[in-house]
């Protein structure tokens, strides 16, 4: 059954939207309530933990102006006159701090003023660029495999088949548009993600001997350019199919494959190096034991899909086809769901672009501590 595409298009992005607003769902009803119960029992234990300071009692108003206006806390600003604190929600305390306007006028030109232009929530943005490629991957199975049967069956063989590979249900249309799209969108934030974890991680070697530094920072160095070959190699599976380029797609591929396995190695190696000795939180050690379920899940799945691949090439064997297109798929989920522990890895940051003095900038950069 073929669907024409002026029907097939519609239905493929309705397809989509419910799957989105599937996956908004569950993440909205499990795991943003479990993450907010979690944070307040921390604090909770936190200010528990804290001995309470002694009473004291609240400053006491300015006499000449108890509380301030809109009108003169702007012109206590522009003219550096007055300061105004904040002491409890829209009433100010205002110390008399009065300057005369030529003692002002002789003061330095104001400090340019640190503005927050974009803030987003780091954890957000890790679960949307999780998620994108695994709602995309299954809309394209569904409607490829009801719609365009025959096409995603077809191979070299001949022989009979019941499950399409990956590189089948995105290569035919309209499914590989809305595959490319999405993978184009999955790929943007991930660049930037791979230099957060490679300061994320140098920032702990300070809980290593020095003598494991160089070698360390290293390792570190190669999860980067691991991660960056995995990256290129997503976008170029994705962009050359096997029907325009079999050769060329197969090496992207076995690139592919070889960099998200040797990254997977790299990183727990890595954790258990950072992770020796410390105690963690639980968030911490759920993402280190469901990275390495999933390490172990894409060995197995890899061995079975070059055991099958095997025989589908050489002996056109019935179903083999399938049993590799099956751990293709497990490898996929696997892989998706490793970057996707970076939500316990950086449960509460934020990524913001802030503008303020080149000084500050400048001084903080040179500051750093220098690793090579």
């Amino acid at each position: 059954m073929k669907l024409p595409k002026f029907v097939a298009f519609p239905f493929l992005f309705f397809c989509f939207f419910l799957s989105v607003r599937a996956s908004q769902c569950v993440y909205l009803r499990f795991v943003w309530p479990a993450q907010k119960l979690y944070n307040f029992k921390r604090s909770q234990r936190t200010l528990s933990d804290t001995p309470n300071p002694p009473p004291t009692s609240p400053p006491p108003l300015s006499p000449i102006s108890p509380r301030c206006s809109a009108k003169s806390v702007v012109n206590a600003h522009n003219n550096r006159a007055g300061v105004c604190v904040c002491v409890r929600p829209c009433v100010y305390v205002c110390i008399n701090t009065t300057i005369s306007s030529k003692q002002a006028d002789a003061r330095e030109p104001q400090e340019e003023q640190v503005a927050i232009h974009y803030l987003a929530s780091f954890h957000e943005l890790c679960v949307v660029t999780a998620l994108l490629p695994l709602v995309t991957l299954f809309t394209c199975f569904v409607t490829a495999y009801v719609f365009q049967y025959d096409d995603v069956h077809e191979t070299h063989c001949r022989v009979y088949n019941i499950i399409p590979s990956i590189s089948a249900i995105t290569g035919v249309s309209p499914q590989r548009y809305f595959w490319r799209f999405s993978i184009a969108l999955h790929i943007g934030p991930r660049i930037p993600i791979a230099f957060v974890y490679k300061n994320y991680y140098r920032s702990q070697l300070r809980r290593i001997s020095p003598a494991q530094v160089p070698q360390t920072s290293l390792l570190i160095t190669l999860i980067l350019v691991l991660n960056c070959i995995e990256i290129a190699s997503l976008g170029g599976v994705t962009y050359i199919s096997n029907r325009e380029n079999y050769p060329v797609h197969e090496r992207i591929f076995i690139t592919f494959m070889v960099c998200s396995l040797c990254y997977m190695l790299a990183t727990i190696k890595l954790n258990s190096i950072l992770n020796a000795g410390q105690a963690l939180s639980e968030k911490q050690l759920l993402s280190i034991k469901w990275k390495k379920i999933l390490f172990a899940v894409s060995i197995l799945s890899t061995v079975g899909l070059l055991v099958f691949f095997a025989k589908h090439r050489f002996y056109c064997h019935d179903l083999a086809f399938s049993w590799f297109a099956f751990f293709e798929y497990l490898i996929a989920i696997a892989n998706m769901l490793f970057h996707f522990t970076i939500i316990w890895d950086f449960p509460s940051q934020f990524m913001m672009i802030v503008q303020g003095p080149r000084e500050n900038l400048a001084q903080y950069l040179s500051s750093r501590p220098k690793l090579d």
